[in-house]
């Protein structure tokens, strides 16, 4: 780095403070913001308080290590700390970043996902209850095999019951795409709506009935957030205060709570896997694959850009390697 790029800045907005306003600016999520944050602030303390400005290669490499070495952190935690470094130099402090785009990544290990039976999927649901095991069947049930975050986020707006599809907005890399609405889930779903809506008219009732809407679209459409079309299909159970507005608002469930219920199923079901709400979805297309679905079809209804990805579940099915029945078992 230059000699200009050791001196102290002057008087000003904090850098933490600068990062979220660039984050915000950018529309990204809260939750990409506090994780980008925090790695920012960690980072910082780790070099007793010194500003980004005054540090570089040496001082980034070092608290990589450390992650890696002291706090032995995976690969993937650790490119997410890099990949909040990155932002810090090229978007908020508008360095050139050539450097830092030199630091070594670390290599992620491949593994391949856990996959429960279908006799385990059935075992597992049949421990729930509620807007749990309905949730749980979304990310499931053929044709569905929603992300936990697709399925919180739901909107009633992104359920079409006419024409059986379900609508996942703002999926991985920001892309939305359109699923199949199981009809089997039909009859579930109308029901948790009614609720929803009954829910949504005591809100109004008591002076409250405002969700979050993208940044754009409050803009142009002032009264969205209040609108039945833009609430959760799964809402909280109580209203909150936005962290970014410090509008009281009804916020989407917390997923935190479904990954619990999960996980006291897979427990009460006496499933001996490591099994989360992700692993519904990884079951969902090795059994489509099992089922003779093509790979191309399994990959456009997870919303995979790449069909590598999806090549993954070929790796767990019952007949081996990428789905080839051994000479042995004919």
């Amino acid at each position: 780095m230059s000699e200009s790029d050791n001196v102290v800045s002057p008087p000003g907005p904090k850098p933490l403070d600068r990062v979220r306003d660039r984050l915000r600016v950018k529309h990204y999520s809260i939750r990409t913001e506090e994780q980008y944050v925090s790695w920012i602030r960690r980072y910082i303390l780790f070099h007793g308080k010194r500003h980004p400005r005054e540090m570089g290669p040496r001082e980034l490499e070092a608290f990589l290590t450390h992650l890696a070495v002291a706090r032995n952190v995976s690969a993937s935690t650790q490119n997410q700390a890099k990949s909040a470094l990155l932002f810090l130099y090229a978007e908020v402090l508008g360095v050139d970043v050539g450097w830092l785009q030199g630091v070594t990544s670390a290599k992620a290990s491949r593994r391949l996902p856990v996959v429960l039976t279908e006799e385990e999927v059935r075992a597992l649901l049949a421990q729930l209850q509620g807007v749990h095991w309905l949730l749980a069947s979304l990310l499931y049930v053929y044709g569905a095999g929603l992300r936990l975050m697709e399925a919180v986020r739901l909107r009633v707006k992104d359920v079409d019951f006419a024409r059986r599809e379900i609508v996942a907005r703002d999926g991985k890399g920001g892309k939305d795409r359109v699923t199949v609405l199981p009809a089997k889930l039909s009859e579930p779903l109308r029901q948790q709506l009614a609720k929803v809506h009954e829910l949504h008219d005591l809100d109004r009732v008591a002076g409250y009935g405002e969700v979050y809407v993208p940044f754009a679209l409050a803009k142009k459409y002032p009264r969205a957030a209040r609108e039945w079309a833009w609430q959760y299909v799964f809402p909280a159970t109580v209203i909150s205060e936005d962290p970014r507005s410090g509008r009281v608002r009804r916020h989407h469930l917390d997923e935190q709570a479904v990954q619990r219920a999960v996980k006291n199923a897979v427990r009460s079901a006496g499933i001996a896997k490591a099994a989360s709400p992700h692993t519904l979805r990884h079951s969902f297309a090795t059994h489509l694959l099992q089922a003779g679905y093509d790979i191309r079809t399994v990959q456009e209804l997870l919303g995979h850009a790449d069909v590598k990805t999806t090549m993954v579940y070929t790796h767990v099915l019952n007949r081996g390697g990428r789905g080839v029945l051994s000479p042995m078992d004919r």
